[in-house]
């Protein structure tokens, strides 16, 4: 695989947008919902919890896939360049508009398939950052940073790397949600508004 093929096999697995077409299956476009976003967390404010974690595990997936994927027919590097790919494909999907979703459940698919003892820690910091503070934003901030180091400290540096590049960007992503929760009007898991 080369790495054009990579680069544009994951970008374009990324751009799924599943959130979006999981609720326009029940009549709902996520996009008036909420915050708007297309990711796990604006789905769970329509209240349909099913639905949410089906979001969440295919956005996922779909990070993990192209990771998986790549890797198989083009090597590790192949797999993380696919990785990177398709976070971006998530945060930026040509089909709207370049408005996608944040990356959390994304990279956390990538780390997982990429480093799957990084992801496991990844994954840990974002239940714990999620539950403790009932913020997802700071779960899925706590994962952004998780991840990268996880790799670095079990001896992935390419991959910390370029785990390191994704979570800057998920960070940029999340400006809104950081100056929310400075200023401290950032919405508390289960509440309905942005």
């Amino acid at each position: 695989m080369t790495t054009a093929l990579a680069l544009a096999f994951g970008y374009f697995l990324g751009s799924i947008p599943f959130g979006l077409l999981l609720t326009r299956a029940i009549g709902i476009d996520i996009r008036t919902v909420g915050s708007g976003n297309i990711g796990t967390t604006n789905v769970l404010r329509t209240g349909n919890k099913p639905l949410a974690a089906a979001t969440l595990l295919l956005d996922a997936g779909k990070g993990a896939l192209a990771v998986l994927l790549a890797r198989e027919y083009g090597g590790i590097e192949a797999g993380m360049l696919a990785g990177v790919a398709a976070f971006l494909g998530h945060c930026y999907p040509v089909w709207l508009g370049f408005r996608g979703g944040k990356g959390v459940a994304t990279l956390l698919g990538v780390t997982l398939a990429a480093v799957p003892m990084a992801g496991v820690i990844a994954l840990l910091a974002w239940l714990g950052g999620a539950l403790a503070t009932r913020y997802s934003s700071v779960g899925g901030l706590a994962s952004a940073v998780a991840a990268p180091l996880g790799a670095w400290a079990l001896g992935f540096g390419h991959s910390a790397i370029a785990l390191a590049v994704m979570s800057a960007l998920l960070f940029w992503k999340h400006r809104d949600n950081i100056a929310r929760l400075r200023a401290g009007t950032e919405s508390r898991i289960g509440q309905k508004s942005a």
